[in-house]
């Protein structure tokens, strides 16, 4: 890739911009920042290779949740205990994961990416509407779907170099039956945890841009603040926030796949 300093000011601009869009998607739905921030990096912005655009997403995405989650606490729809089991387990997985994804080659992994998003687009928009407990505590019949749908979600946000959100928050619910605003906010504990496993092990390789990272994570600071407003007006109407990210993740799988199929050799 080229070094940072070369950015232009188009380049920075988007740069900024793209990171209040995954900002305010985390803040809103507790997932999609890295599904947004990888093909930003790589379409809109014009990081050359998958890998760098993956860990620069990845630390972006974690600094962008970390952000998400300290409004989202203040406005108490964390649920910490849960939130730091399903992190704990997942972090193992993110570790594995990330090490695998890197010696994956970019372009396979970015179709891999795609399809996997339109298999969870499919599975929000079944679940979409479903009410909850948001006084739910950890327990001994849900901490160990807590762990295990935590491995297997830090397994696949490492392997993707993504924040995981979309996986985190289908997860929690499952293992815990709290409502989706609840979810969102608990989920960012491990989007936080998985991004920075990742971003760490992606830096590690020189796979980084900082300058750009800086540029998302700025932009993100509003973004997240933004998305936690419509959250808690969409809060009494969960199925919404389900619909609006299972379409949202649809749409950017498509175009994904759309650019992929071209670059594709005859």
């Amino acid at each position: 890739m080229p070094d940072p300093a070369t950015l232009d000011l188009a380049q920075m601009t988007l740069g900024a911009l793209s990171g209040v869009l995954v900002g305010f998607t985390l803040g809103l739905v507790g997932g999609g920042g890295s599904i947004l921030a990888v093909p930003l990096m790589i379409y809109l912005v014009g990081v050359p290779q998958p890998h760098v655009a993956i860990g620069t997403a990845a630390l972006a995405v974690a600094a962008n949740a970390a952000a998400g989650l300290a409004n989202h606490a203040r406005a108490g729809h964390v649920r910490w205990p849960c939130g730091l089991t399903f992190a704990g387990a997942g972090i193992v997985g993110a570790l594995a994961g990330s090490t695998l994804g890197k010696s994956f080659d970019g372009d396979r992994l970015l179709l891999l990416f795609a399809l996997l998003m339109i298999v969870i687009a499919v599975v929000m928009l079944r679940r979409r509407g479903r009410t909850g407990d948001p006084m739910v505590r950890i327990s001994r019949e849900n901490a160990p779907r807590l762990l295990g749908y935590g491995l297997g979600s830090g397994a696949f946000s490492g392997f993707f170099g993504i924040g995981g959100g979309f996986l985190i928050v289908p997860g929690i619910v499952a293992a815990t039956g709290m409502p989706t605003i609840n979810a969102v906010g608990t989920s960012l504990v491990a989007v936080t945890a998985f991004g920075l496993t990742t971003a760490a092990n992606y830096a590690w390789s020189g796979l980084v841009d900082w300058q750009l990272a800086g540029l998302f994570i700025a932009g993100g600071a509003l973004g997240s603040w933004l998305g936690l407003k419509g959250a808690q007006r969409l809060s009494g109407h969960s199925g919404r926030l389900d619909t609006i990210f299972a379409l949202l993740v649809l749409a950017v799988a498509a175009y994904m796949l759309y650019r992929g199929a071209g670059a594709m050799p005859g």
